[in-house]
């Protein structure tokens, strides 16, 4: 089976997984499928590409399985307007579909070697209105806001307060909250007023969201 068969076999299972889940958004699915997974995940890990299941990446870290993250997206419901803010870059696999969905993507990066990986993988697929950046993302980025979606791939231990004043009104921000060690609730927080509406969409078991960058990696 050649390399574009398997990419074709594996996108069709993870389809049918997804429309089984109820997953129906058409441009996010198109997004997805323009965008080869298997590229963001090193080699002997590429049959598994599209499978749910989390998968090692560079720096001891892995992304989510594809059902998660497909769930996640679809509940930030992206429109070609929205500036979109990612804290955990990771692959770069999903701050690519954001890309294609959305204005403009701000991925932020602890790692400067996710980083710089991310960034020459969007290059490649020549998504250009994705920036990506080696920082702490533990505050957001206050400078570049408001932004009307945000998502986070780690975990809060209580809800993310500081991030109000990074979302427009109406905004989204979906992200893991609850302990470190243990099952997270993962919460769509629609901002109304200097206020969070609250609404749980599954569960996670993510890294809580360190501060600071990695001194050496």
């Amino acid at each position: 089976m050649s390399e574009a068969q398997g990419e074709r076999e594996s996108f069709a299972a993870f389809l049918l997984r997804a429309r089984a889940g109820g997953l129906a958004d058409k441009a996010l699915i198109a997004a997805m499928e323009a965008t080869p997974r298997r590229g963001f995940v090193p080699g002997q890990w590429q049959a598994h590409a599209w499978s749910d299941r989390m998968l090692p990446i560079e720096c001891g870290e892995a992304i989510e399985g594809v059902d998660f993250q497909a769930k996640v997206l679809a509940s930030l419901a992206l429109e070609p307007s929205h500036r979109v803010l990612e804290i955990g870059t990771g692959s770069g696999f999903t701050s690519a579909v954001m890309g294609r969905l959305s204005a403009r993507v701000l991925t932020v990066e602890r790692y400067r070697t996710l980083a710089g990986n991310a960034r020459q993988r969007l290059e490649a697929l020549g998504v250009t209105n994705v920036a990506v950046r080696h920082m702490d993302g533990i505050n957001g980025v206050p400078s570049e806001g408001p932004f009307d979606r945000i998502v986070v791939w780690a975990a809060f231990d209580g809800m993310p307060r500081i991030f109000v004043d990074q979302l427009a009104s109406g905004g989204v921000l979906i992200a893991p909250i609850g302990p470190a060690e243990g099952v997270q609730q993962m919460a769509r927080l629609t901002k109304v007023g200097s206020r969070f509406d609250r609404e749980d969409i599954g569960t996670a078991r993510l890294q809580p969201l360190v501060s600071g960058v990695a001194a050496a990696i």
